[in-house]
């Protein structure tokens, strides 16, 4: 589980082609020596397992199944990356309840940035959208951000000068895709009373 908090920006060092998947090294200097052998880390919002660690760098793998569903698969050297690494037990929960297990992905369609505030447009996946409502939560390549308004599939987020500075989302621009996970709370609620609603059932 992870709130959406960006703890660092890390960067694609080595890319590994396997019979199933990919293997990926990230170098962070921040967020690498903290890590463990089978903890978990949110990469730009997917949840994967530590599978080997250096000094300033650790391995992670992803599965065809990760890469079907994410960008993960598109990701090569020299490519930036938001980490957080599992919430723990006591933890401040800064952001919303976050599980790395992406929903989709959004198209980005306008980045408008200034000095004091600025406004992110994304088109959600259906699935997504259906679980949105304004002023909830959504997490965007790992990052904890609330619903300024939603019409239809796109919605609009209200990004502050911190967020774009310690984040990927600062080098956005449209036509970018962005890794996207609903509100957890909101898809068990849908999930929950779908059966109610359906006319059918």
């Amino acid at each position: 589980m992870f709130t959406g908090i960006v703890q660092a920006v890390g960067e694609i060092r080595t890319r590994e082609e396997t019979p199933n998947g990919v293997r990926l090294e990230v170098e962070s200097e921040a967020i690498g020596p903290v890590l463990k052998l089978g903890d978990s880390v949110a990469v730009s919002g997917v949840c994967l397992t530590v599978e080997e660690v250096g000094d300033q760098s650790f391995w992670v793998q992803a599965t065809e199944a990760t890469i079907a569903r994410t960008q993960v698969g598109a990701w090569r050297r020299g490519d930036l990356v938001n980490l957080e690494a599992a919430l723990r037990a006591g933890d401040a929960l800064g952001g919303h309840l976050v599980q790395g297990h992406v929903d989709g992905v959004a198209d980005v369609l306008s980045v408008e940035e200034d000095a004091k505030s600025g406004m992110l447009e994304v088109r959600l996946p259906a699935g997504v959208a259906s679980v949105t409502v304004p002023q909830g939560s959504l997490a965007l390549d790992g990052v904890s951000l609330t619903v300024n308004s939603l019409e239809g599939a796109v919605a609009r987020l209200a990004i502050i000068p911190y967020t774009w500075s310690h984040t990927t989302l600062g080098e956005l621009r449209r036509g970018n895709r962005v890794h996207v996970e609903g509100d957890i709370i909101a898809k068990y609620v849908d999930q929950a009373v779908a059966p109610y609603l359906d006319p059918g059932g």
